[in-house]
């Protein structure tokens, strides 16, 4: 999923987005809570009508953002009281609160409020976290059933249950039956990503898939890199949004079949072929590594959505091609072969 915290995927215009092959994006509670409003963009006729996006749409609870304030909040059991980055007000943000705001934004998938405490902790204050987001998700829960029953006609929202658990396998697995114990329509692995080593990411994953319904979606939450992609389906999961290949598009960094490369090295000034030779993307088919390098060292606002299009690209283009290797039964021939020529360029 392209991640479009704000309303919008950056450098980049819903047409943009359909031409590349997206079909879902990701937005925040967090953020559009904030600015412009839910309760703006409820009467605007939801987020889909307000940004222009006719496809499907997950939103985020806003937990790891208002987390992520460390002084600007506190947490107890109703909830999360917190100060907006923006002009220092002050909000509560309980389990309650953000099932509603979800609702006011219409998206299609609504993720239930979860604790993301801070890694590395003990084990003693992960545990305690997991018992509080599973409370936060029953309560998320009820108030979702609640407006399914009672509220817009048709309510079509799907919601999410998050397991938490940090680095730890036995919590992960405590968090994971407390949460699936609830029912929701899908389940995300939270918390990972987070600056623990890739390896120990695997591991934790590998052991929390097998725990979460094989005919419902798992999600894994602001993952990753193209090779954790691959890495992770093996592993079991079906879904990701990340940052990184629009973050990155900006500040230069492009996405590869033979690996990342940094379009503002002095190498790319007369370089006349494409980004990326096996890319048929907008970008690749038509502009050389010497434009993208000038628009980069230029700084011009054409740079970033060029550097923008073909990242989304391989990065749709590589989930594409995994789900044509597994239909086909040849999924661990394109795990093996990927890596081969992702990390070639770091051999050259």
């Amino acid at each position: 999923m392209p991640v479009g915290t704000q309303g919008a995927v950056k450098a980049l215009t819903p047409q943009h987005l359909e031409e590349i092959g997206a079909s879902i994006i990701l937005g925040n509670t967090y953020h559009l809570m904030l600015r412009p409003g839910d309760e703006l963009i409820a009467r605007r006729g939801g987020l889909h009508k307000f940004i222009g996006w006719k496809k499907p749409i997950l939103t985020d609870s806003g937990g790891y953002q208002v987390f992520s304030l460390a002084q600007r909040r506190k947490i107890n059991e109703q909830g999360v009281e917190f100060r907006s980055h923006l002009d220092g007000s002050s909000h509560l943000l309980t389990p309650e609160r953000a099932v509603d705001i979800q609702a006011n934004l219409g998206s299609d998938i609504a993720m239930v409020l979860d604790e993301c405490p801070a890694l590395p902790s003990t084990a003693e204050v992960i545990d305690k976290s997991i018992e509080l987001t599973a409370r936060w998700a029953r309560r998320c829960r009820e108030r979702f059933s609640a407006i399914r029953v009672n509220g817009p006609d048709p309510f079509s929202q799907l919601q999410f249950g998050i397991v938490q658990g940090g680095t730890f396998p036995e919590l992960r697995a405590k968090s994971a039956e407390l949460i699936v114990s609830i029912g929701f329509e899908g389940y995300a692995i939270g918390g990972l990503s987070v600056g623990e080593p890739n390896e120990t990411m695997y591991q934790v994953v590998e052991a929390t898939t097998p725990r979460l319904p094989v005919d419902q979606p798992r999600y894994l939450m602001g993952v990753g890199t193209p090779i954790d992609l691959v890495e992770c389906v093996a592993r079991g999961v079906d879904m990701f949004d990340c940052v990184m290949p629009t973050r990155n598009a900006r500040n230069g960094q492009l996405f590869t079949s033979e690996g990342p490369l940094n379009i503002q090295n002095a190498q790319f000034s007369e370089d006349d072929g494409p980004a990326d030779p096996a890319c048929h993307c907008y970008t690749c088919r038509n502009f050389s590594r010497a434009y993208l390098r000038h628009l980069s060292m230029a700084g011009e606002m054409t740079g970033g959505t060029l550097n923008t299009l073909h990242n989304l690209s391989f990065y749709l283009d590589t989930m594409r091609r995994i789900r044509e290797a597994i239909a086909f039964g040849r999924f661990e021939d394109f795990r093996q072969g990927f890596h081969h020529t992702f990390t070639r360029r770091a051999l050259i």
